[in-house]
């Protein structure tokens, strides 16, 4: 992040230095922002049209997935391993009850995010065990009584905020079960209150190419960030991202919207920068890209079922702005390390771009240290979506029928556009697109080598 810079009337006129003073002030904006506008977008989606499987629901309410996630789950890096119950959860009329069945034991997350796309509270398997509870979820700063019999209370830093859950699922034939645990799985008002269910709308007269500001701008306001957090965005002023009332960007000066333009330009080539792999030569070629602090950006609010320790946090409050812009794009609503590690590539063991031209081996000689368990995912680029293929197989992992193992009890995943003709690697095959594509493997509740980095994932390697 840059140094702040000094005000300035966001309609005035600028001289082309002050104008591009402004631009990457813009630019150091949209990272910041990006998260909020991103994450308020797909709650928005949630609500009004559901994706994939998930259909839509009102706020307060769960939306069941019926299904494990397909290509037509439009959502960034949207996993395959397990199935989603998603609730969009407005706390403005008061404290919700969240009802948790009994899983018998068997693996699942529900996972709170506030909209800056912060994860601040776990419950599950490895947070607070898979026995049936209740628990209050709160809205900011609640001074209320917690009701009898309820295990705990979880105070959510917005008002608005995503509880994603996350069911384990074996497959078509283990929906019954999962079907059941979604249905029991509810939220209701302990006490008679007005439960609001809308987000705040932007100026539908603000310019296309300025809606990004003016929904940063909106929803900045409805959502105030923590303290450090209100204090950093401060030096927006000269955007008008602070402004209230009406919208600076209805008639903005053509100085402004030069600057803005250029920022968000800025900004997007910032974030897609930093979703990359470094290119300095310091990683090995076809090295899996798995940093497990990748989420650890929230600095303020960590609840129930989180890590508050240092070593979950990132220590340079600027530096956790683009680390959060970048979890975002790669994998919105992603779990803290401890929690799920998330590694993906881009590149084969020579250096080379994964594409669909090619066929490809993924060969794990022991399978990964995981206590819950492990999959591999096949996405596209850019987009970072499923592929959709004749065998409908998105994903293989430990919990997949019918692979075959090696002797020695290795593990060789084949990866290529067309379906193997060997029977065996038929069984392993992980079908790819035509184009450029990007796997991504999920370690579920990571052992300690996945943690400090002495498990090293084995590289795609092309075949000749």
């Amino acid at each position: 992040m840059t140094s702040p810079h000094s005000p300035a009337e966001p309609n005035s006129a600028a001289s082309p230095s002050s104008t591009g003073s402004l631009a990457d002030l813009a630019a150091d904006a949209y990272v910041y922002g990006y998260p909020l506008v991103f994450d308020v977008s797909m709650v928005s989606t949630s609500v009004q049209r559901g994706f994939g499987s998930l259909p839509p629901a009102p706020f307060n309410r769960f939306g069941h997935a019926t299904k494990l996630a397909t290509a037509d789950a439009q959502f960034v890096s949207v996993n395959n391993d397990t199935v989603y119950s998603i609730a969009q959860v407005d706390l403005s009329g008061g404290p919700l009850l969240l009802h948790v069945p009994d899983t018998a034991g068997a693996y699942f997350v529900l996972q709170f995010v506030d909209v800056w796309s912060n994860n601040f509270a776990y419950l599950g398997k490895r947070a607070t065990g898979t026995e049936e509870s209740d628990w209050l979820l709160v809205p900011p700063r609640w001074t209320g009584t917690t009701p009898d019999g309820v295990r705990g209370v979880i105070e959510a830093p917005t008002a608005v905020v995503s509880v994603v859950g996350r069911f384990a699922c074996d497959g078509p034939g283990d929906m019954p079960r999962v079907h059941a645990l979604q249905q029991a799985l509810t939220l209701t008002a302990p006490e008679t209150g007005t439960h609001t269910s809308g987000l705040p709308s932007p100026d539908p007269d603000v310019p296309e190419e300025l809606h990004f500001w003016e929904q940063l701008r909106v929803w900045t306001a409805a959502f105030p960030p923590a303290g450090p957090d209100q204090d950093h965005q401060e030096r927006f002023q000269p955007l008008g991202l602070l402004e209230e009332g009406p919208s600076p960007y209805v008639n903005p000066s053509p100085e402004l919207v030069d600057a803005l333009t250029r920022g968000v330009a800025a900004g997007k080539a910032r974030v897609e920068a930093a979703s990359k792999p470094p290119t300095d030569g310091g990683r090995r070629p076809g090295s899996w890209e798995m940093n497990p602090h990748l989420f650890d950006y929230n600095l303020d609010h960590l609840g129930v079922g989180t890590i508050d320790a240092p070593q979950w946090k990132i220590a340079d409050r600027e530096a956790s702005y683009l680390v959060r812009a970048t979890a975002a794009r790669v994998g919105l609503w992603g779990n803290h390390g401890y929690e799920a590690v998330y590694a993906r590539t881009y590149t084969d063991a020579g250096g080379e771009q994964l594409n669909g031209s090619r066929s490809y081996t993924l060969r794990f000689e022991q399978p990964p240290p995981v206590g819950s368990f492990w999959s591999v995912t096949m996405y596209d680029t850019p987009d970072y979506y499923l592929v959709a293929n004749p065998a409908d197989r998105y994903s293989l992992g430990d919990r997949t029928p019918g692979l075959v193992y090696g002797e020695d009890g290795s593990l060789t995943v084949v990866i290529q556009r067309e379906r193997p003709t060997d029977p065996a690697e038929a069984a392993n095959w992980l079908p790819a697109p035509t184009g450029d594509f990007r796997p991504m493997i999920r370690l579920y509740t990571p052992g300690q080598p996945v943690l400090d980095g002495t498990y090293q994932l084995p590289p795609v390697v092309a075949r000749s």
